[in-house]
């Protein structure tokens, strides 16, 4: 009897992924990097067990769609601009700093200034899913710390979002006068059929069904993927109409309930997209981008933690708030992975761009995980005195 080769890639995946993050928690690192690693290995460069990682990859979108559909959950458009007038300042100063960073590392290593650019953008962003993830729950709901820095990252996911936004545009290397206006009336155009569709149809749904759980379930991803479905055929990106979608149905009572019941859903797809990042990461293209990775690495995580705390200090925040932040938001993002992923695909950046992002994030995350978990409150701290829930 011969396997199913999607039955036994889900089974590869799944159960390698389990021995791998045990193994993970245990030298308190990022799950993220775990899956990742279990992809590099069993992918086609490696063990050769994964021969498509294509197929994985273009079932794993699906979790970047929910990802994205969840974040404008916990948005409110109220609350947005609230923590606009905070952080602002703070979040585009310090990404003009690590854009000029990772743009200056990437030229000086001999890339295109084209690619150089998107290595800026790409090492502006820091982790939301290693920033929340490593954040007690008290600190993330109850105290001033765990709000700077859910404020900064929602700000710098807007930023990803735009950016994104402009790979999708200018994916044949440029983006004609057309092309822009269409997108200037596309975006407004989505969001206000959006905010129509949930004013007048989905809330009363919603009121008239809200005991009847599989129903609102059922209703939040049929809206997440229909949105994302228009933005695609408006030209936008499937991600951008996940968002959108996510954003204005965040003041509905139900939102809570919507983020918490589709998380699961949503961590299913994520471990097979970093999954298929591994599995479509050529080990032996590493000795030509080791080196300004491990430069490009390097410098973000020595600069992120300062520039963060001497920002903050400005803004009136304390020092010890200040110093903490700034490690917890010292690494790359998975939106840099993304970006790298979304603009090799559609051919903005050549092979080795786009693995320089990759592995420089894949560094970031392996160091700065790491370096919190040793130092601050976390729900896997190595000590006892800083382990909280």
């Amino acid at each position: 009897m011969q396997h199913d080769p999607i039955v036994f890639t889900i089974f590869l995946v799944f159960t390698g992924a389990a021995i791998f993050a045990t193994v993970a928690l245990f030298a308190r690192q990022s799950l993220l990097v775990a899956y990742i690693l279990l992809g590099a290995l069993l992918g086609p460069s490696a063990l050769g067990l994964v021969s498509d990682p294509e197929l994985i990859r273009s079932i794993s979108e699906f979790g970047i769609i929910f990802l994205l559909f969840l974040l404008g959950l916990n948005l409110q458009p109220q609350e947005l601009i609230r923590m606009v007038t905070k952080t602002t300042q703070v979040t585009l100063l310090s990404s003009s700093v690590f854009f000029a960073v990772g743009f200056g590392v990437s030229l000086a290593s001999g890339f295109r200034w084209q690619e150089a650019l998107l290595v800026g953008g790409a090492a502006t962003f820091s982790s939301t899913i290693v920033g929340l993830k490593l954040l007690p729950t008290t600190m993330l709901h109850h105290q001033r710390t765990g709000e700077v820095i859910i404020s900064i990252l929602l700000l710098q996911d807007l930023l990803a979002i735009v950016l994104l936004l402009v790979v999708q545009g200018s994916a044949h290397g440029g983006m004609e006068i057309a092309d822009v206006v269409k997108l200037l009336v596309s975006l407004p155009a989505l969001i206000g059929f959006a905010w129509m569709v949930e004013r007048h149809v989905l809330i009363r749904l919603i009121r008239k069904f809200d005991k009847i759980q599989e129903y609102i379930f059922l209703m939040a991803i049929g809206w997440c993927l229909g949105m994302a479905e228009l933005a695609v055929l408006l030209g936008l990106s499937a991600e951008i109409g996940a968002f959108i979608a996510g954003v204005v149905l965040a003041s509905s009572p139900i939102s809570m309930f919507i983020a918490e019941s589709l998380k699961p859903l949503r961590d299913f797809f994520l471990v097979l997209f970093f999954f298929s990042l591994g599995a479509g990461f050529d080990v032996g293209v590493i000795d030509k981008v080791i080196l300004p990775a491990a430069i490009l690495a390097l410098a973000l995580m020595l600069l992120k933690p300062p520039v963060f705390r001497w920002l903050l200090l400005r803004t009136g925040e304390s020092e010890n708030r200040s110093h903490e932040v700034g490690y917890r938001l010292g690494q790359m993002s998975e939106f840099s992975l993304l970006l790298a992923v979304l603009a090799f695909e559609n051919q903005v950046i050549g092979a080795e761009a786009s693995y320089l992002i990759q592995l420089s994030t894949l560094l970031t995350f392996l160091v700065s995980s790491y370096l919190v978990v040793l130092r601050f409150p976390t729900p896997i701290a190595v000590s006892d005195a800083l382990r909280r829930d």
